[in-house]
């Protein structure tokens, strides 16, 4: 390889500007400190030779040769520092709207998701390298109506000059109590029509970012609402095979409210409410066991990002079956599991509810027009 490949390689490795800026996305892989130090220091003992006019003894050309293909091999590949000069730098926080921003803006961006699968949007805590990464952005795309009040919080900090989408606001919110008082509720992906909401809204604000990429980025998000349209329209056909008197849903905490009323089942009860970072009192836990006995609800769910001991207490007082499939709520799960994507959050979750409230469940079938 040439030289100069490997100098830029090192610039942009070794410039603060780019420290700590990724986490766990595609096109985030960087050449390591350690082994760009290598190269800098053998070239140099290479460099200093040079200028004093020395000629480079065979071993020691050896060496450096050598160096450079340990560091080279050593080193993970860096798609970043070649490709994605002159990209506008994406952030999101949840993992939705990182799932949707990934499908939408491709390899024309470059993007990163804040928070990991499974992670609590709700009592995520910035780390500094959070703040490094909104500093640098070009576009931060976050949900809005609180969601995820650390990450606000950090982003509204002096410093960060981004474009700021809350594409969760697109949707007129539901408000529902909490603390005496009403909130909207952000957990408007739910339902699927929302999520197309939320598909356009990334996808303008993508277009008004990099307008040259229009094209690409309306193909891509014409595929994904079509998806999500026929995904639609497939739970409310699968939550009506349950018999109406189940049509009951008892979770963990209040994140499923768009998605019962999108799809006609209503809400019994939850543990918490909309925020996570509740803590149910004993007298909470007794009250909907009650509730729970006298409504005869079939099954009551877990959530993959809340701890399912409390759930799992209720379940055991009320005298009813913890349904063994967990709901995907604020967050898609971990790669290779049946939640990690938007889309396929909301089917495993349909599955789950049909399955859990005496349902007949068909798979979902993408129909490719």
């Amino acid at each position: 390889m040439k030289i100069s490949r490997y100098l830029c390689k090192v610039n942009l490795t070794n410039s603060p500007d780019r420290e700590d800026l990724t986490r766990n996305r595609g096109q985030k892989i960087y050449l390591s400190g350690k082994y760009t130090n290598n190269f800098v220091y053998l070239f140099n003992i290479f460099t200093e030779g040079c200028k004093q006019n020395q000629r480079p003894t065979l071993g020691i050309l050896l060496g450096i040769l050598l160096g450079l293909w340990i560091s080279g091999c050593s080193a993970p590949s860096s798609d970043i520092s070649a490709e994605s000069e002159g990209k506008p730098l994406v952030v999101s926080t949840s993992t939705i709207i990182a799932d949707i921003a990934d499908k939408i803006g491709g390899d024309e961006i470059e993007h990163q998701g804040i928070m990991e699968p499974g992670a609590d949007p709700h009592t995520y805590e910035p780390v500094p390298a959070d703040s490094v990464a909104f500093e640098k952005a070009d576009l931060i795309i976050y949900n809005g109506y609180n969601l995820e009040p650390g990450l606000i919080k950090l982003m509204n900090a002096a410093g960060v000059k981004a474009q700021k989408l809350a594409v969760g606001e697109k949707v007129a919110p539901l408000q529902n109590p909490d603390k005496e008082k009403l909130l909207p509720d952000p957990h408007v992906w739910g339902d699927a029509e929302n999520g197309i909401v939320m598909v356009n809204g990334i996808r303008d604000a993508l277009i008004g970012l990099s307008p040259e990429d229009k094209e690409l980025f309306m193909e891509n998000a014409g595929k994904l609402v079509k998806e999500l349209r026929q995904i639609d329209v497939w739970i409310s056909k699968q939550i009506a095979t349950i018999p109406e008197s189940q049509r009951r849903l008892v979770t963990t905490h209040d994140a499923f409210e768009y998605y019962v009323r999108a799809y006609g089942l209503e809400m019994t009860g939850t543990l918490i409410g909309m925020s996570t970072e509740e803590q149910p009192s004993a007298q909470t836990v007794k009250n909907l066991a009650k509730e729970i006995r006298q409504t005869r609800v079939p099954a009551i769910f877990a959530e993959t990002t809340i701890n399912p001991k409390l759930i799992t207490t209720v379940a055991e007082e009320a005298g009813v079956k913890l349904a063994p499939r967990e709901l995907y709520s604020d967050s898609i799960g971990v790669p290779e599991s049946e939640g990690d994507s938007y889309a396929k959050m909301l089917i495993s979750n349909t599955q789950a509810i049909v399955e859990g409230l005496g349902g007949k469940y068909t798979a979902f079938e993408l129909q490719i027009k």
